[in-house]
């Protein structure tokens, strides 16, 4: 099970672009990663956004005070946040609570791909997510990172 675009749709009530039924394969916090079918979250020196696209994001969540880059499609959806960090983890628990009870060994879900963990545990109150994350890329098939 995918994290998918109206999943966010939820948490976000800031968006612009197409608002279809997309499912993430990929949530990633840098541009330069491989994110097929990717959310892409830039948190500090991230990256651009349309290397973030090269690599096969086809959304973002966005800063609400940053501009969003000139070269954006109209359709390219992106949700805006106040804060990218609790953004990260407000995603990570809404898609922790519809997998629970639903994992089996051979279904496929999304693959988190956050360069630096340690910032989503802020205060002890957000230390769950961590453990929550950990839990999620543990339940990726070993092969998910494979190339070729």
């Amino acid at each position: 099970m995918f994290l998918a675009l109206n999943d966010l749709a939820s948490l976000f009530s800031a968006k612009q672009g197409i608002q279809d039924n997309m499912l993430f394969h990929t949530v990633a916090d840098q541009a330069n990663t491989d994110q097929p079918k990717g959310l892409f979250i830039p948190i500090n020196d991230a990256g651009e956004l349309l290397d973030a696209i090269a690599n096969g994001a086809i959304a973002a969540i966005w800063d609400r005070e940053t501009k969003l880059p000139s070269y954006t499609p109209t359709y390219f959806p992106v949700f805006f946040a106040d804060d990218l960090a609790e953004a990260i983890r407000d995603i990570i628990k809404i898609y922790s609570k519809k997998l629970d009870g639903e994992t089996n060994k051979h279904m496929q879900i999304t693959n988190f791909k956050f360069s630096n963990k340690k910032l989503l545990n802020k205060n002890k109150q957000t230390y769950d997510i961590a453990v929550i994350l950990e839990k999620l890329t543990n339940m990726l098939p070993a092969d998910t990172e494979r190339r070729g």
